[in-house]
């Protein structure tokens, strides 16, 4: 059994929704690499930043992601496998990729309450206009929308109700 610290730059851009790690950003690894009978277990954490846009708002998102993983590389031999070690040492890129790339967030937010984006304006509702938001009328009423009651100074007593 050994156990390795590594921090070491993201080869290329992981990821393709509306977050991603970027080329270069530091990945801390901690890993463990243990000789069993069918091959080689390796087994750590790695530690990283992912950068994007918010889901609902169009905001800057910049979190940390911590993601486990353990996978078996197994001997060269007869059964296929995903991984097998070569010439006795195991490629940890693709297995760090995909766990990272899973643990990505497919509608990341930049707060979990975050209103989104004003749908008549195109505003961040987060960032207060000063003035206050009218509420949108429905077209069926708006020629009713200049009608007011205070007005209407005529005599709206008694109406004579025939039938």
């Amino acid at each position: 059994m050994r156990e390795f610290s590594l921090e070491i730059p993201a080869p290329q851009k992981w990821g393709e929704g509306l977050v991603s790690v970027a080329e270069g950003e530091p990945l801390v690894l901690d890993v463990r690499v243990e000789s069993v009978h069918e091959g080689i277990l390796a087994t750590g954490e790695v530690d990283t930043e992912y950068t994007g846009v918010c889901g609902r708002c169009l905001g800057e998102v910049a979190e940390s992601v911590r993601v486990a993983f353990q996978e078996l590389f197994a001997y060269p031999g007869q059964e296929e496998t995903d991984f097998e070690v070569q010439d006795d040492h195991v490629d940890l890129e693709t297995l760090v990729r995909d766990a990272i790339v899973l643990s990505l967030p497919f509608q990341p937010v930049c707060q979990p309450d975050c209103p989104g984006l004003d749908p008549v304006t195109g505003e961040r509702l987060t960032e207060s206009t000063g003035s206050p938001a009218s509420e949108p009328i429905d077209p069926r009423w708006a020629a009713l929308q200049g009608y007011s009651t205070q007005d209407d100074t005529t005599d709206h007593g008694d109406h004579d109700a025939r039938a």
